[in-house]
């Protein structure tokens, strides 16, 4: 028997600033305000456009898009190298406003966070969600920059609730319930719920399932044993009745960079001194989150497009430590010996921790003082470089590589 629709007043703020990045700059700059902006990670013809301004996709400029092309649709179009200090900036600006409204505040991404009032003061509550959602509207204009603008989802879950910020964007506020998902679910397309990519549209397809409408009204029984094969039909089944399901994290197993070299055919020292870059990187991202690492993994893709290691159109390769590491100069060390068997040139390479976990310091022990001086030192640069800004002390071999810029953390904000 199919669960009934959560009845419960809506307890869940879903919060989207609108084309961040893009609209960040604009309120940077208040001459590309009511401009075509299109922000990119290098200023390059080639380069792909991380986010546009409201603007620019009305003229057709969509994410992924080259610049060069982008521009061929929309001469006037204007490219923005990204600055992540700016949108991390603006990030804790946001999180600010929202931790004033709950204690039960949890980031997505650097761009959308989720507010639970459940457990917050009866004072807040009794102001009413959206009375909420349109106070916050208003500080984050008069508190970060007239030109912000967020869209505010409210449901009884997590997922309902991203589903109604993504209503009527920009700036859109929307509360979903049980009284209204019918009507609202009627006006979607499968694709438009957060988690339906187009392999499981076919696999919903295969069963007759092509609405959002159909999908709420099929059977737990269908979802779990027909369509998912798994507990994940149950959740599903769950989840788009308003009950919450994804109320949880999930512990970081790895960290990586990658970057695509400037240079054709760039000589080894240079690729080296870059992979340094992104390790001296990969070293932060561990070690900020209190972990060590095991395992070093190394990809690149070389002009070649041949050789051993090599799966779907990339080389990489895979080493494991005997003991646990954590200082930028074991994972140079480690990945370095690892790139020089890969099949030169190269036009990118990239590194990952992983098998991450808790640093064992009874272990750390049986290796002497040397190891917990090098923590120590390791300790003081993180310091220094958390104080005064990413890479104001790194390693003298690095020095020339500007180029490798931090890109927009997306996704994740374990780093921020």
């Amino acid at each position: 028997m199919s669960e009934s629709l959560n009845s419960a007043p809506p307890s869940v703020m879903h919060i989207d600033l609108n084309s961040c990045f893009a609209t960040i700059e604009q309120q940077a700059r208040p001459r590309l305000r009511g401009r075509p902006v299109a922000v990119v990670n290098r200023q390059s013809e080639n380069t792909m456009i991380v986010t546009a301004s409201y603007e620019a996709k009305a003229m057709g400029v969509t994410l992924g898009m080259r610049l060069k092309e982008a521009r061929k649709i929309c001469p006037e179009l204007i490219g923005v190298e990204s600055d992540p200090p700016k949108y991390r900036y603006v990030y804790r600006e946001l999180l600010r406003i929202m931790n004033s409204y709950s204690a039960h505040v949890r980031m997505k991404s650097i761009d959308e966070g989720v507010i639970d009032f459940s457990e917050t003061t009866s004072k807040i509550r009794d102001m009413g969600l959206e009375a909420i959602g349109q106070e916050i509207k208003h500080r984050l204009r008069n508190e970060v920059g007239r030109a912000m603008r967020c869209n505010v989802g409210i449901a009884t879950n997590r997922f309902l609730a991203k589903t109604a910020a993504g209503l009527n964007k920009p700036d859109g506020l929307d509360v979903l319930t049980s009284q209204n998902i019918r009507k609202i679910f009627s006006t979607l397309e499968l694709t438009d719920l957060t988690g339906i990519a187009a392999q499981t549209e076919k696999r919903l397809n295969s069963v007759g399932i092509y609405s959002p409408l159909e999908f709420l009204d099929a059977s737990e029984e269908t979802l779990r044993k027909v369509v998912f094969k798994s507990v994940c039909g149950t959740q599903w089944h769950r989840r788009l009745r308003g009950w919450e399901v994804d109320k949880r994290d999930f512990p970081l197993k790895s960290a990586g960079r990658q970057y695509v070299l400037e240079e054709y055919k760039m000589p080894l020292d240079k690729v080296l001194q870059r992979l340094h870059n992104l390790c001296e990187s990969v070293g932060e991202k561990v070690r900020s989150q209190g972990l060590v690492a095991r395992g070093v993994r190394v990809h690149a893709r070389s002009y070649q497009h041949r050789g051993s290691g090599w799966r779907g159109g990339y080389w990489h390769k895979s080493h494991m430590a005997s003991v646990p590491f954590f200082s930028n100069q074991a994972i140079y060390g480690i990945a370095r010996g690892i790139l020089l068997e890969a099949p030169f040139p190269l036009k990118e390479i990239g590194v990952t921790c992983y098998e991450l976990s808790e640093p064992d310091d009874s272990q750390l022990h049986l290796f002497g003082d040397e190891i917990f001086r090098e923590k120590a030192i390791t300790s003081a640069v993180d310091e220094i470089n958390s104080r005064y800004g990413v890479r104001s002390i790194h390693s003298a071999d690095t020095l020339n590589t500007g180029a490798v810029k931090q890109k927009i953390p997306f996704g994740s904000t374990r780093y921020l």
